[in-house]
């Protein structure tokens, strides 16, 4: 720590165990919940007010903290701090937490233990930042989770109403944020809430809800096409009125702000391109890019092969191309809670924003809008004898020339003719032309793009599965 604190002992968190007395603790709030009052049992017309906040001190460990007692204390207590500060907690009572219970609606923690702090007993200061180790202030920018472990917003909406419900992790960038708008419940308690629209590099506008003051305030504090965010633990629905998903801040949410990792910055500097030179992401953009020819591709992989490869291409930043005889495992078209045709902006390629039903990247406004077309946009994927590849993208006019159907054919199908032209790809093996980007902003560190599927021949798939065919090592 620094040298304020030096000849302080304190307790790392990683050493917690349940009983443990007169501690003292010192880390950086990353979570925090509003002050919230119950029905005291005890004294039967009065209320007990409550507030909870997670800190950290290392890397790897962070806690929950509960704070209990009168209106005056929680409230004052509750104000003295924000998301982003350190504090010194002296004297908390060390319980081990009921995990399935508990992080049912709290952050999940790597510890087993939790802290309760008494108003009797226990002791909040905060810290100046001159004060506190900068090691321990950078942790604000290092997410809970993984920083592999997340959603891009094109998976989200790709994937439809499968994730209504879900928990999940998002990484993005900040649009815009909302005004706090005012409202007040049916047992007269005031609330507010706020949206927040994020973007990447595969949905140009999705929305985020915040019904937490907490959360709101750390949302004022964000700068659209500036910063990134790392969501943790958002729920994911279906809004039936604007008939989207969206996400919802929840209890266990923690957002890191900005955070320090490679996923991270990749994002962040897509963003500060497309804001000075409104460059377009690939996917969205395929429809405009040169075409391949593809008798220049002749490299044929396993989907064993082409995850090795990409592991020993981690470096790399050029795309590479390769032929996989496979079936489509996974090819969602009768379903109606996944929407495979989406509107695209006839100037830019991008996908139209549905709620305003505007192009917000080559249009400030809907007064210059250009003219959409429909186009198809899925995420399949793709399986042979050694595994699977996740979340391929087929969209534009390779999607029509792999279903053999126009867009408009397609909308005009019934439900039972979808289901029949689903199996035609489950059942057989197709010859598909693949585009590998290496990217770390994907689930599986692979942005991959079909660029053409058909039929394979039964004679020519055999000679290249049994190692006649020029296979890749």
């Amino acid at each position: 720590m620094a040298n304020s604190f030096a000849s302080k002992a304190f307790t790392a968190l990683s050493d917690l165990h349940p009983n443990m007395a007169n501690l003292k603790i010192i880390g950086v709030v990353i979570g925090k919940t509003d002050v919230k009052g119950f029905p005291d049992r005890k004294n039967i017309g009065s209320e007990r007010y409550t507030f909870s906040f997670t800190i950290r001190d290392s890397p790897t460990y962070f806690v929950n903290a509960t704070s209990w007692g009168n209106e005056d204390y929680i409230k004052s207590l509750s104000n003295s701090f924000r998301v982003g500060e350190c504090v010194i907690i002296e004297n908390p009572l060390i319980q081990r937490k009921e995990i399935e219970r508990e992080e049912k609606f709290s952050p999940a923690t790597p510890s087993n233990c939790k802290l309760l702090l008494s108003e009797n007993h226990s002791m909040v200061k905060v810290c100046s930042s001159y004060e506190v180790d900068t090691k321990l202030l950078s942790l604000i920018h290092l997410p809970v989770k993984e920083s592999r472990d997340y959603y891009s917003l094109g998976d989200i909406v790709a994937n439809g109403h499968s994730l209504d419900g879900s928990i999940v992790n998002v990484l993005a960038a900040v649009r815009s944020v909302g005004e706090p708008k005012s409202f007040t419940t049916s047992d007269r308690r005031k609330g507010q809430r706020c949206e927040v629209k994020l973007y990447d590099e595969t949905e140009s506008s999705f929305a985020m809800t915040c019904w937490d003051n907490e959360f709101i305030l750390l949302a004022q504090s964000w700068m659209p096409r500036e910063t990134v965010i790392f969501a943790a633990d958002v729920r994911i629905n279906f809004d039936k009125f604007r008939n989207c998903m969206i996400a919802t801040v929840i209890s266990k949410t923690i957002i890191t702000t900005n955070p320090d990792t490679p996923e991270a910055n990749i994002l962040l500097n897509f963003i500060r391109e497309n804001k000075e030179t409104n460059i377009l992401t690939d996917e969205n953009a395929s429809y405009l890019k040169e075409s391949i020819n593809l008798n220049t591709i002749v490299d044929v992989y396993t989907v064993e092969q082409l995850k090795v490869k990409a592991l020993k291409s981690e470096e790399k930043v050029e795309p590479f191309y390769g032929i996989l005889y496979a079936y489509i495992s996974t090819l969602n078209i009768d379903d109606e809670t996944v929407k495979v045709v989406r509107n695209k902006c006839s100037s830019c390629g991008y996908i139209i924003n549905e709620v305003s039903n505007t192009c917000t990247t080559c249009n400030k406004d809907s007064s210059g809008f250009k003219s959409v077309f429909l186009s198809f946009h899925m995420l399949v994927d793709v399986t042979d004898h050694t595994g699977t590849l996740h979340s391929c993208s087929l969209t534009g006019n390779v999607a029509e020339e792999t279903l053999g159907c126009t867009v408009d054919e397609f909308l005009a199908m019934t439900s039972e003719q979808r289901t029949a032209l689903k199996w035609r790809f489950l059942l057989e093996r197709s010859k598909i032309y693949l585009k590998f980007v290496l990217s770390p902003r994907t689930r599986g560190g692979l942005r991959i793009s079909i660029l053409s599927c058909r039929l394979a021949d039964p004679t020519e798939a055999s000679r290249h599965l049994s190692g006649q065919g020029h296979i890749y090592n």
